[in-house]
């Protein structure tokens, strides 16, 4: 067991992890930036924020997850990244879930407002990428951007 905690193979695997979670946060939040509205629409639809916050929400919302997932690809701050990933995810996920108990017919809101309707699989999904920001928190150690700025900030200190 031990052999496979540090398997070097990890760090790749990490690092493949992070590049591709953060590229799909920047790619969920590029829509919801371009139209905040509908993105609000979309919110509501859901029925767990209060009707005054869904607008801070609706703006608030798609930066953070522009921030993190830029964060991830670049390899900056990538640890605290990944934790607002995965809490993003566990939040989606318990939403997606809660509307499928309540039988209210939603679209997932992931990628584009009206998008594809909220599912079991949309819940799995994120569990999955869910899944995936807890290996990146484990194992990513490799290949960030603010090690390069350290480092060069290091030799000219010389």
């Amino acid at each position: 067991m031990r052999r496979w905690m540090t398997w070097r193979g990890h760090f790749w695997i990490a690092l493949l992890l992070r590049v591709y979670l953060g590229g799909l946060f920047v790619l969920a939040s590029l829509y919801k930036i371009q139209f905040p509205a509908a993105f609000a629409d979309s919110v509501v639809e859901y029925q767990l924020v209060p009707y005054a916050l869904v607008p801070v929400v609706a703006v608030v919302l798609p930066w953070l997850e522009l921030l993190a997932g830029l964060c991830l690809v670049l390899g900056v701050r990538a640890k605290a990244a990944a934790w607002t990933v995965a809490g993003l995810l566990a939040m989606f996920s318990v939403a997606v879930a809660s509307v499928l108990w309540r039988g209210l017919p939603v679209g997932c809101g992931c990628f584009e407002a009206s998008g594809e309707p909220a599912s079991w699989l949309t819940v799995a999904r994120d569990l999955v990428w869910l899944g995936m920001a807890l290996y990146v928190i484990g194992y990513d150690r490799f290949l960030h951007l603010e090690r390069v700025f350290l480092l060069s900030s290091a030799e000219l200190d010389r």
